[in-house]
């Protein structure tokens, strides 16, 4: 049996509609926070269970009977160590076979300020024993292209990534390289290192925009405390608007960056182009 964490977010719910293109549906589990919102999965078979991050005492219930599990990193940044936690616990105690877990780009070596928890949460796997598999998911392209209408509106995409390239990818296709780390074996001991197939700059992302809408949009670099300010001027929170700004101020430095092609080989095919991304956006 396979449990997937946080299965109605984006990736989670997309991890299972890989699965069962993989294994039946009864073999799948979807763990969630709100059983109401995942109707829609239980429709198509998938065994729905209550959990949640906060509780730990959902997760035995949650995880009984399971020989794989994806741990899909909690959404609440500050608060994923204890949570993360209180699902290895957990997985421990039921005996299971594989515990996956989505982690971030180079976390061992990443100068992001959110690595920092996966850095924590991946030191817990190994010093709990289980047999684990790591997906070091790097920069989703949806990050980018769901600013498109904004950017459009503006005349501008702003940051403070330089010419840092970035190697991305759509969350669609590091789900698949979910589900087949999920579904395949001797995965117990790897780490991945997924990234998309090619890899762009911001001003390369303006360009690409301004071609595909036939309207002039331009990179506007800026130092990462004047960026961070655009960002809360947009409406983020004050911290979450600060680790931002130093996510692309690690672009500038390389931090997303990786051509190693783990995700396609994984995938057994090339990844989304993020052209194809911002024209779907469009």
């Amino acid at each position: 049996m396979i449990v997937i964490t946080g299965a109605t977010g984006q990736l989670g719910r997309l991890v299972i509609d890989s699965l069962l293109q993989k294994v039946p549906a009864s073999s799948l589990v979807a763990a969630v926070r709100n059983v109401e919102k995942a109707e829609d999965i239980a429709a198509l078979g998938v065994q729905v269970r209550q959990a949640d991050y906060n509780d730990p005492t959902g997760w035995d219930a949650a995880l009984q009977g399971a020989d794989r599990v994806l741990l899909i990193s909690s959404s609440e940044v500050g608060q994923r160590i204890q949570q993360h936690q209180n699902v290895i616990a957990a997985a421990k105690r039921a005996g299971v076979q594989l515990l996956a877990y989505t982690s971030i780009l180079h976390a061992d070596i990443s100068m992001l300020t959110l690595a920092e928890e996966h850095r924590e949460t991946e030191a817990a796997i190994k010093a709990s024993g289980l047999p684990s598999v790591i997906l070091r998911n790097g920069w989703y392209t949806e990050n980018y292209t769901m600013g498109i209408g904004t950017a459009l509106a503006l005349g501008a995409v702003y940051g403070c990534a330089g010419d840092g390239r970035i190697s991305s990818a759509v969350r669609a296709d590091y789900a698949e390289a979910a589900a087949v780390a999920l579904a395949s074996d001797n995965q117990a001991g790897r780490v991945y290192e997924l990234a998309g197939d090619t890899a762009y700059t911001l001003s390369d992302l303006a360009a690409e925009i301004s071609r595909q809408s036939g309207k002039t949009v331009n990179y506007v670099n800026l130092p990462e405390s004047e960026y961070k300010d655009v960002l809360v001027g947009a409406g983020l929170p004050e911290a979450f608007a600060a680790i931002l700004a130093n996510a692309d101020t690690g672009v500038s430095k390389g931090a997303l960056f990786e051509d190693g092609k783990q995700l396609s080989t994984l995938i057994g095919r090339p990844t989304q182009g993020w052209e194809a991304a911002v024209k779907a956006a469009l």
